[in-house]
């Protein structure tokens, strides 16, 4: 009996830590492609009514701010989604991935994102940063409460797509 429970609560952790992991890509699939106001909404039903989601440290506290709350934070994507958008090319990639199940219905991550982007203003940027996440569940499903980022470079770059050949080897000749 005891095996089956331990075995249980095992297998509820690793639920838990692949519905974290499906949540936190869709958040970052939709930061990718802001191309219309409802997904504004979309990111905004990611996190829970009372959530927070902030910029932390010297130059993202300063530039990124904090916005408490579902409705704020749609506010906020709401500014990068106006016509024209903020970004033309927008890509995040994470790694380092650190998922920690605290309780039935609290979990940590931790992940290091890779952003490259081209503004529509002009110019291209790769920044990378910390994303510190607390997350909740709350009626079977989890939910982002409190979302930390953390710039840890930024640079600008002279762009990242060319309409110019893309050199591969060639194929060898078939018989």
């Amino acid at each position: 009996m005891n095996t089956i429970h331990t075995l249980l609560q095992r297998l509820n952790k690793l639920e838990a830590a692949d519905q974290i992991r499906h949540l936190i890509s869709q958040y970052m699939h939709l930061c990718d492609d802001l191309s219309h106001p409802d997904i504004a909404r979309q990111i905004a039903d990611l996190f829970s009514e009372e959530a927070v989601w902030e910029g932390v440290g010297d130059l993202y506290q300063s530039k990124l701010g904090r916005y408490c709350g579902r409705q704020e934070i749609a506010e906020m994507m709401v500014r990068y989604i106006s016509e024209p958008s903020h970004f033309a090319i927008n890509v995040h990639y994470l790694t380092a991935e650190y998922i920690d199940i605290d309780a039935e219905n609290s979990a940590s991550g931790r992940w290091k994102m890779l952003q490259a982007s081209t503004f529509r203003a002009g110019g291209s940027h790769l920044n990378s940063a910390e994303l510190v996440i607390r997350f909740k569940k709350t009626d079977e499903r989890w939910l982002i409460e409190h979302f930390t980022t953390r710039n840890l470079f930024s640079r600008p770059v002279d762009g990242w797509h060319s309409p110019a050949d893309l050199p591969v080897p060639a194929r060898e000749a078939q018989e």
